[in-house]
């Protein structure tokens, strides 16, 4: 049950916001993802450890546009960047025909870029609370070792 201030507005959980660790299995490539969405002013970039919980990836970074032409050029500025690191290809692209939420699937790390009105309706940073939010910077490279 969602706590609630004065028994009416849930209250959501603080995320939990840690910095990538020597020994931590959060790829180069995610950090770079999170950095080239920022920079092509993706809106509230996150990335959010999914190492211990799901098993099924290691991250997500979630970003959001706001406007259709915005997400598609975040979008080919992440693929570009992921690239230029070694960090390959998508294996696969969801949503870019309306791109209101686009998925690039890494296999290691899948990246979120939403239309805004979309990600606040999916609300996927409240779905996954309960991860860790890793701290990234957009000046400088934090990059788990090899």
């Amino acid at each position: 049950m969602t706590p609630t201030v004065a028994g009416s507005v849930p209250v959501r959980p603080e995320p939990v916001l840690v910095d990538p660790v020597p020994g931590d299995r959060v790829p180069e490539p995610v950090l770079v993802a999170a950095r080239a969405a920022d920079d092509k002013s993706g809106r509230d970039t996150v990335v959010l450890s999914l190492t211990e919980p799901a098993g099924i990836t290691d991250a997500f970074v979630v970003t959001s546009g706001q406007n259709v032409r915005q997400v598609r050029t975040i979008v080919d500025e992440v693929e570009r960047r992921v690239r230029a690191v070694g960090g390959g290809t998508p294996q696969h692209v969801e949503g870019l025909d309306d791109a209101r939420w686009v998925l690039m699937d890494y296999g290691d790390f899948l990246v979120h870029v939403f239309l805004e009105e979309a990600r606040a309706f999916y609300d996927l940073e409240h779905l996954w609370s309960g991860v860790p939010r890793l701290q990234w910077s957009a000046e400088e490279v934090v990059a788990a070792p090899r």
